[in-house]
Formats: structure tokens, C-alpha cells, sequence
């Protein structure tokens, strides 16, 4: 009896399986002691059944279960016993059986980017905005796929130990655009190794890509020709720009230029890339599809036209799991527009620089290491100011004087040579005839023995 004893305290389900199955067997228990004359009878029975709480294996609450499910477990023991009760391990345990490729993808990438957010807000959110059918995939299979690559709630609870870092976003469009530079892989070009630096600008709430360039430098120039572009071909200007610490966006004509359109200038905290994770993604998804499969350019143009290639084909048209599966050109171009468009008149005013420069007495004076020359001879030897737009770099500046402009234009010598040269007497009216006055020629016609002129002047 008691070596009877010591076997039945050792014995125990030989594993979870089994449990549940000996737990439902404890469900259905009443079933099985009667005998049932019609399928009424059975119904009613089980109907009873349904109103009983039970505490499955595992479990710290209880439940009921349904008239379906009590009834099934009923009639599938009756055939097989504990064996036909048993639950069977799935073979694709873990993995989302109704998923494409594609969506799999996509709820992945939603779920990093919003790891709060549950998993029926998600699956509501793409079946409204038409990314999935409805009832295409079902909640549990979301959960399941969450669940297999660690991104369920509990899990990342879990791991968001450390530095919290609440995720933000403008609530509209234009309230804010990016601006950042990235390496690309040098270029070769006659023979030399140039460096390739990526200009861009992106809206905040779309993820939009509003100007990229390629250029060899990251001067405070650039930054400025692409706001200009982005503004241009937009017809919008930002409320504020978000921006680093680097000199290409520290300079006092961007900050002037922001100060004159009111445009808000912010940078961000030093030493903190995360701070700028929006341009960090971009950048990411922009080596994957374009930059790493350059090999080594040959021109700035063939890098320029693959950039713009990757926006329109790919970037500006794929899901996007920060806009909960939309594209950002859905979003930027469907989304209302709050501020004012600006012209080229707005533009070329607050791109207006002045400075002050002494005009030579040679009418010349250096602008931009350039030698400009007026032909207003009045204004030679005094200091002026001196005005350009850099709207359009190659256009001439100008001088203001007594709220007057005046032209300058650049240095030709060749011209001047052909042109009348202007004096200090050039404009003095003459007094009295003119009176001719050449010594070289008196001295040529006494050498070959001519004569002298009349009073007249001639010979």
C-alpha cells in the first residue's frame, strides 16, 4: 500500500497536452455518466453545462465554454477517448499562416514603430484605410506573429528598460521639415576620387521627401539652393526647421533668411543622433534601396537622376509603418494646406544680402572675390552699399546710393579696350573751339620735311 502510495504521488500527466485533455474530459464528465434518448436531451444537458465556471491547467481565472465547443469535445471523446481531446501542436506554430510576404512585412515594421499601440488598433487601422481586406487576417494570427518575433507588449515592456524616448510627430504637414547631409560612396571622376555628399529635405508628419540633391561639399550654399528648391517647387514654406549643429546650417544667411520669411529655426541637442531618428531612417532606407548599389559614380548627374528614380518609384510610394501602412505621398499630397504660398518676389527679398564696399577710381570694386565695374563715374572713390540676390547666383548685384540702384556688371577688359575711356573730364562741357594739339605730328612732318599746318589746322 504504501509503495501504492508513493506511485500514485508520482503520478502525473506525462505533459501539457495531456492535461488539457484529462481538464476537458472533467468538463464533459456529466456527458458521460448518462444516456441519452434524444438529441434534445443531449442538447439541454450541455446547455447546462455552458452556465459552470471551470479553471483550465495553467490558468488563474475561470471560464465557461460554449455550447459548440462542450459538444465537440463531448462527441470526439465518445469516438477516441483522451486521445480525440488532446490538442495537437500546429505545425506552423508561431507563424502567420494567412500573410503574405508583403504584410508580414508591413505589421512588423508598424509594430516597431508604434510598440504601444495593440494589435487590434493595427489590424482595425489598415482594414479602414483599405491595406488589408476585412477579415482577411485574423487577430490571433497578428498576435501570433507579434508573438514569434518577440514584439509582443509583454516582451517589449520587458526590454524597454533604460532611457525613455516618447516618440513624436508634427500635427500637419509644413509644420516642420528636416534637413540633414549624408556620405555617399565616392566618385571617380577623370582619374580623382571626389567625395559625394547627399542633401535632403523632409516634412515631419509625411515622411516626405520635399528636395535632394548631390553635391561634392556641405557648405551653408547648398543647404540654402535646396530650401530654395524645396520652396519653389512646393509653393510652401515650413513653420520651423529642424536641423544639427553642423556649420552648413549655423550660418547668419540662413538664420536670416528664416528670420525674413518667419520661419523658425530649431537644433538639435549635440551628441544626440536619436534625437534626428526621422533623417536616421530616411537615410537607412535610402542606402538599402539606392546608395549601396552605386558601385562608384561617374558624375553628380547619373547619382542625381538614380536619387530622384528611387523617391518616385519606391520611396514616396511604398507603405510606410510610421503612417500606419500609407505612403508618404498619400499623406502629403491629400493633407490640407494651412500657411500661405510663397512666390519668387517673397523669396528674392529675403534672400537680398548687402554689404558695404569703396568703389575704385577706376570704377571697380571686388564682390565675392569677383571685380565688378560701374559706369556711373560720380560714385568713383566713395563707399557704397552693395546688394545681391542670392535667389539666382548668377545675377549681377547692385549698388544703392541716395535711394538710387545702379547696375554693376562684371569686368571685361577686352571690351574696355574697344570702349571710349571715361575721365575725370570726360563729362566737363567744353569752353572755346576745339583746338587741335598733336606734338607727335609736328614732329612727323618736320622728320620728312612737310612743313608745319596752318592756322586752321591743316596741312
Amino acid at each position: 500500500m504504501d509503495l501504492l502510495m508513493k506511485q500514485g504521488a508520482q503520478l502525473a500527466p506525462k505533459n501539457t497536452g495531456e492535461a488539457t485533455a484529462i481538464f476537458r474530459a472533467q468538463v464533459i464528465g456529466p456527458l458521460l455518466t448518462r444516456v441519452f434518448v434524444s438529441h434534445g436531451d443531449l442538447a439541454s444537458a450541455i446547455r447546462g453545462l455552458t452556465r459552470v465556471h471551470h479553471r483550465p491547467p495553467g490558468s488563474s481565472t475561470s471560464r465557461t465554454y460554449s455550447e459548440a465547443t462542450i459538444e465537440r469535445w463531448y462527441y470526439r471523446f465518445k469516438k477516441r477517448g483522451l486521445a480525440g481531446i488532446t490538442p495537437r501542436r500546429r505545425s506552423d506554430t508561431g507563424h502567420a499562416r494567412e500573410l503574405t510576404d508583403a504584410q508580414r512585412e508591413l505589421l512588423i515594421a508598424i509594430r516597431r514603430e508604434h510598440p504601444t499601440t495593440s494589435a487590434a488598433l493595427i489590424l482595425r487601422t489598415l482594414e479602414l484605410d483599405g491595406r488589408l481586406a476585412k477579415n482577411a487576417v485574423s487577430l490571433s494570427t497578428l498576435r501570433r506573429l507579434y508573438g514569434a518575433h518577440g514584439l509582443d507588449r509583454i516582451t517589449l515592456r520587458v526590454a524597454g528598460g533604460g532611457r525613455v524616448r516618447l516618440r513624436w510627430e508634427a500635427d500637419r504637414v509644413d509644420a516642420l521639415w528636416h534637413s540633414d547631409v549624408c556620405h555617399g560612396p565616392a566618385m571617380k571622376i577623370a582619374g580623382r576620387s571626389v567625395p559625394l555628399r547627399i542633401h535632403a529635405l523632409l516634412d515631419d508628419h509625411s515622411r516626405y521627401i520635399l528636395a535632394i540633391v548631390a553635391t561634392t561639399t556641405e557648405r551653408e550654399v547648398e543647404m540654402l539652393s535646396l530650401l530654395v528648391k524645396a520652396m519653389r517647387s512646393t509653393g510652401r514654406r515650413p513653420e520651423a526647421l529642424y536641423l544639427d549643429n553642423g556649420a552648413t546650417y549655423t550660418g547668419d544667411v540662413l538664420a536670416t533668411l528664416c528670420g525674413r520669411l518667419s520661419i523658425g529655426l530649431l537644433h538639435a541637442t549635440p551628441y544626440d543622433p536619436q534625437a534626428r531618428g526621422k533623417m536616421e531612417r530616411f537615410w537607412r532606407t535610402l542606402r538599402e534601396g539606392c546608395l549601396d548599389h552605386l558601385g562608384t559614380p561617374g558624375s553628380l548627374h547619373d547619382v542625381q537622376v538614380r536619387l530622384l528614380a528611387f523617391l518616385a518609384k519606391h520611396y514616396h510610394v511604398a507603405p510606410h509603418a510610421s503612417l500606419m501602412g500609407k505612403s508618404p505621398s498619400e499623406v502629403y499630397e491629400s493633407a490640407p494646406r494651412y500657411d500661405e504660398s510663397v512666390d519668387d518676389a517673397a523669396l528674392g527679398a529675403a534672400l537680398t544680402v548687402r554689404g558695404r564696399r569703396r568703389v575704385r577710381r577706376d570704377g571697380t570694386l571686388e564682390i565675392g572675390g569677383v571685380t565688378f565695374e560701374t559706369r556711373t563715374g560720380f560714385l568713383a572713390g566713395r563707399v557704397v552699399v552693395v546688394g545681391r540676390s542670392l535667389l539666382d547666383p548668377t545675377s549681377d548685384p547692385w549698388i544703392e546710393h541716395e535711394h538710387e540702384r545702379y547696375l554693376v556688371g562684371r569686368v571685361d577688359a577686352q571690351e574696355n579696350a574697344r570702349r571710349k575711356k571715361h575721365g575725370p573730364f570726360a563729362n566737363r562741357p567744353a569752353h572755346g573751339l576745339d583746338v587741335p594739339f598733336d606734338p607727335t605730328g609736328a614732329l612727323l612732318d618736320a622728320l620728312v620735311g612737310r612743313g608745319g599746318r596752318d592756322e586752321g589746322g591743316a596741312r
